[in-house]
């Protein structure tokens, strides 16, 4: 969860670039009641984050997706199932019937992936979502040197990490073993591969192309958001292809390290595109400030993954909840101080660079 690609400069500088940005408050204002809701992909949210696609959430908890499903629910905001997650399309349907959005990359097995959009739709997500930024893993140097490996296993390089958390340990001694729950019935990753995880970082597609893109946006014919934006280039050609939303995002520094900080280009791209699509900046965000900078700066929403997966491993789903109320209570603190009733009125007035 700490960690990142390479050298992880990306990671710093996704936090820090926050930074370059301060807030300029306007007093006198009547902020007695504050509006956080906002509307993204066509669902009506309390709050403006989403929680981000995360894989194998039960690395952090044995409660996993299902807890973050549920504590998405309760906070009034859209959770995103990850294609990589240990629990599948229908387990979380049955769990939550707030609004949900699935997160995919493109696969090898069109058929697949076919079967990943109809069986989204039969479960009642409202959007997908589609991640560009993998076409091979990036270099997580910190997994190597920890002894981390998908799924997880005991082994010298961290038995005494493992040994320091007896409770985790013990859930991962008793429960199901992991595993990637959307394809671990699919009969080819039975028949032909040792295990599902080999099975799916053969699929990872590096040969994708706009085209492709198009046949999914037709395909799943709903709220499209595509993720992994961070160039005008990109940002304009997603438009032209028929994305609902732009997720401007680097992946939280574990794929091109060296990368620019989503909230370094998020102003460039919302210049460019901002009047045509819905953004939704995704990276670094670890308080209300963050949040009100980005949307200040242009985007209609951010997405949040290392914000709540602390939350999962510190308690589950109240270690969930209570992450997501720190950071609706800090952007409600951060409006009033600031001198604004309602994030719709958020502009560039109230922040600038430093």
């Amino acid at each position: 969860m700490d960690g990142a690609a390479e050298d992880e400069i990306t990671l710093y500088r996704n936090q820090d670039d926050f930074n370059r940005y301060e807030l300029i408050p306007r007093f006198l204002v009547d902020v007695k009641d504050v509006d956080l809701s906002t509307t993204v992909l066509g669902a009506d949210i309390d709050v403006p984050f989403v929680l981000a696609p995360t894989g194998m959430s039960r690395l952090y908890h044995h409660t996993g997706e299902a807890a973050v499903a549920a504590a998405a629910k309760k906070a009034g905001t859209i959770y995103s199932l990850s294609s990589m997650a240990t629990a599948s399309i229908e387990e979380i349907a049955g769990i939550t019937d707030g609004p949900k959005m699935f997160q995919i990359y493109v696969w090898r097995d069109r058929e697949l992936l076919k079967q990943f959009i109809n069986r989204a739709k039969a479960g009642g997500y409202s959007a997908l979502c589609l991640t560009v930024d993998l076409p091979t893993a990036g270099n997580r140097e910190r997994d190597l040197r920890n002894g981390f490996t998908v799924p997880p296993e005991i082994r010298l390089a961290n038995i005494i990490d493992t040994l320091k958390r007896p409770d985790w340990l013990w859930h991962f001694l008793t429960s199901p073993r992991m595993s990637l729950a959307n394809v671990r019935d699919h009969a080819t990753a039975a028949k032909n591969l040792f295990n599902v995880i080999d099975y799916t970082a053969s699929q990872f597609d590096p040969s994708v192309t706009w085209p492709d893109v198009d046949w999914m946006i037709r395909e799943w014919d709903g709220p499209f958001a595509i993720k992994g934006i961070l160039s005008v280039d990109d940002a304009r050609r997603a438009v032209e292809t028929g994305a609902t939303a732009l997720i401007i995002s680097n992946h939280g520094g574990r794929q091109l390290d060296q990368s620019p900080a989503p909230i370094s280009v998020l102003p460039e791209i919302a210049a460019a595109v901002g009047d045509r699509v819905e953004l939704i900046l995704d990276g670094g965000i670890r308080r209300g400030a963050d949040v009100v900078k980005a949307l200040s700066l242009g985007a209609r929403a951010v997405m949040i993954g290392r914000a709540y997966l602390f939350g999962l491993g510190a308690g589950g789903q109240a270690g969930v909840e209570r992450a997501l109320q720190l950071l609706t209570e800090e952007i409600r603190r951060t409006l009033m101080l600031i001198g604004c009733k309602s994030i719709k009125e958020l502009e560039g007035k109230y922040v600038r660079k430093r």
